[in-house]
């Protein structure tokens, strides 16, 4: 069984109810109003519903069917539309110029196939679309509240800029914070923070 529906099927929500403070602070100010929104390992809910419930047009992307299934049954409960679609990455293509905005929130994949979706989402935004990605970096090892214990899962601010290469950076940061997202990420994070934007011309 995929050990992400594994996880998913535990009862409550692995990584709480509230969205990422991340994509919080930024998505009204720099996505598009009521625009198309594509959040890529998408899990429960938690990011695409908080912004279903801010206007905009959200499909939610991931391998688990108990995720989506979830976060299916929460936006019926609160009356918002949401999108789903059951996806591995590593066998998707992303249309280009289709996407106001992708997230990448705790997206944790293999070094190759991380550059491969990167530059594809790149791509899939249109002229002026952001790409909002939260990511933990090798220094999370160290810390073991949270992530993946492979390293080649884990990029540095370097990494996801050869990655993003083209995009205009908004926001770019590595260091740590404190993250608070159910049982799964608890006290401090090693992380990277990027908001990059596809230039109009």
């Amino acid at each position: 069984m995929n050990p992400w529906d594994l996880r998913y099927a535990e009862k409550g929500l692995a990584y709480g109810e509230e969205p990422n403070d991340f994509l919080a602070a930024v998505a009204e100010k720099l996505l598009k109003p009521g625009g198309r929104v594509l959040s890529l390992g998408e899990g429960e809910g938690r990011n695409a519903l908080f912004l279903a419930s801010k206007g905009f047009q959200v499909t939610a992307l991931d391998a688990s069917w108990a995720g989506l299934s979830k976060a299916r049954a929460r936006a019926a409960e609160r009356g918002l539309n949401l999108e789903t679609a059951l996806a591995d990455l590593s066998e998707t293509t992303l249309d280009e110029c289709a996407w106001d905005g992708i997230l990448a929130i705790w997206c944790h994949l293999p070094a190759p196939l991380r550059r491969r979706v990167h530059r594809q989402a790149a791509r899939a935004l249109k002229p002026g679309g952001v790409f909002i990605l939260e990511t933990y970096t090798p220094g999370q090892l160290k810390l073991k509240t949270g992530g993946p214990r492979e390293l080649d899962r884990l990029a540095t601010l370097k990494d996801l800029k050869a990655d993003l290469k083209g995009l205009e950076f908004l926001h770019a940061l590595e260091g740590e914070r404190l993250v608070l997202e159910g049982k799964y990420h608890h006290g401090p994070g090693a992380v990277a923070q990027v908001a990059a934007r596809r230039p109009i011309a």
